[in-house]
């Protein structure tokens, strides 16, 4: 379930969220990327299990019951249910998921061929690294219409 702008809308959706409960009783996993794990959660999906999400909507998991956790990615593999944070933690989740259905050669051989070797020109990533100052321009930008 990706995220983004119009996951709200998603949140009221019954035939969305009829469609997530029916189909992930056959999924071999059912994954999520940045807000799209609140779908997961209006679906009832993450009821009583931990679950990340992008950092400015963690709080809401607790609205679906779901215990949020600032981890990048987390695997419930016996309950079928990956969540990954924001949108770089998305890779994160492809290549755990990667590993899961093939193996750990098949995983590194995909971030080989995207060349994905995470090396930002700054340290600030996740919320607990940003200055305030920094925090206080996304919220301006975010708001901004």
């Amino acid at each position: 379930m990706p995220g983004g702008p119009g996951t709200d809308a998603l949140l009221e959706d019954r035939r969305i969220l009829d469609w997530l409960r029916g189909v992930h009783a056959t999924t071999r996993f059912t994954t999520s990327v940045c807000t799209g794990a609140l779908v997961l959660g209006a679906a009832g999906l993450l009821k009583g299990i931990t679950a990340t999400t992008h950092w400015g909507r963690m709080e809401e998991l607790k609205r679906f019951d779901a215990i949020p956790t600032t981890q990048r990615v987390v695997e419930h593999v016996d309950q079928r249910i990956i969540t990954g944070a924001g949108v770089s933690a998305g890779i994160d989740m492809a290549l755990c998921l990667t590993e899961l259905l093939v193996d750990d050669v098949a995983a590194k051989a995909m971030q080989l061929m995207i060349e994905y070797d995470p090396q930002p020109p700054y340290d600030c990533g996740r919320l607990s690294n940003a200055p305030a100052e920094v925090v206080g321009r996304l919220v301006e930008y975010a708001t901004a219409r």
